[in-house]
C-alpha cells in the first residue's frame, strides 16, 4: 500500500487523498485575455522531475502542497502552504 505524510494528520493510505494538479501562479482576473486563461488552464510542463502539486486529505479536508517526481512517483515532500 502506497503512503502519503499528510502534514496535519501523518502518514495515511494514498487512497485518502486527491489532487488539484499543479501549483502555479493564476494571471490576474482583471488584466488577463482569452490566450492567456487558457494557456494557465489548458497547458502544462510535461518534462519528468519533482513537481509542486495541490493535495488533500479528504476525510480532514486538509490542502497541502506535494512536491512529486513524476518519473518515479515518489512524493519527495509536502508541506502546507504559506501565502508569501
Amino acid at each position: 500500500m502506497k503512503i502519503m505524510t499528510c502534514p496535519i494528520n501523518g502518514p495515511r493510505p494514498i487512497s485518502e487523498f486527491i489532487t488539484a494538479g499543479a501549483v502555479k501562479p493564476m494571471p490576474n482576473p482583471q488584466t488577463a485575455d482569452d490566450l492567456t486563461w487558457a494557456d494557465y488552464v489548458f497547458n502544462h510542463d510535461s518534462v519528468p522531475g519533482v513537481k509542486r502539486e495541490w493535495w488533500c486529505h479528504t476525510p480532514s479536508n486538509t490542502w497541502f502542497i506535494a512536491e512529486r517526481h513524476t518519473r518515479t512517483d515518489e512524493i519527495v515532500r509536502t508541506y502546507l502552504w504559506e501565502a508569501a
